[in-house]
């Protein structure tokens, strides 16, 4: 399941629909308008079957908050680029499927991804 934040714009949200990328939405879908940082947020994802959620909030991009049970996934790219990064992030072979993405905190970049996994030492960077 794909839970995307309300800080990734509605245009963004338009054409991962256009593309057929099937999401959930912070507080249209799932959760209340609003919620905004980790303290609800992380309680939401722990109520859904293995979500990835999406945002452009780097807070929810740190070690600390690796759980096997949810897939955090930081965008540090331009607003206007989020679907773009959103669908090659969910088409990379390292993160296609959803077992692939359970326990890691990711952040995406133009330059490619860095995340955090459950149970390692170190951060790992994936190339596009």
């Amino acid at each position: 399941m794909n839970i995307l934040d309300e800080s990734i714009i509605k245009s963004q949200r338009e054409q991962l629909g256009a593309w057929r990328i099937h999401f959930q939405t912070v507080g249209r879908d799932v959760g209340s308008f609003g919620m905004k940082d980790i303290n609800e947020i992380l309680p939401l994802l722990h109520s859904l079957t293995h979500p990835t959620f999406f945002t452009m909030d780097d807070d929810f991009y740190h070690p600390t908050l690796r759980h096997a049970g949810y897939c955090l996934v930081y965008l540090d790219v331009y607003p206007d680029e989020a679907a773009k990064y959103i669908r090659r992030f969910l088409r990379h072979r390292a993160f296609r499927t959803q077992s692939k993405r359970m326990g890691k905190v990711v952040r995406v970049r133009q330059t490619g991804v860095g995340c955090w996994q459950v149970g390692a030492l170190r951060s790992l960077a994936f190339i596009w």
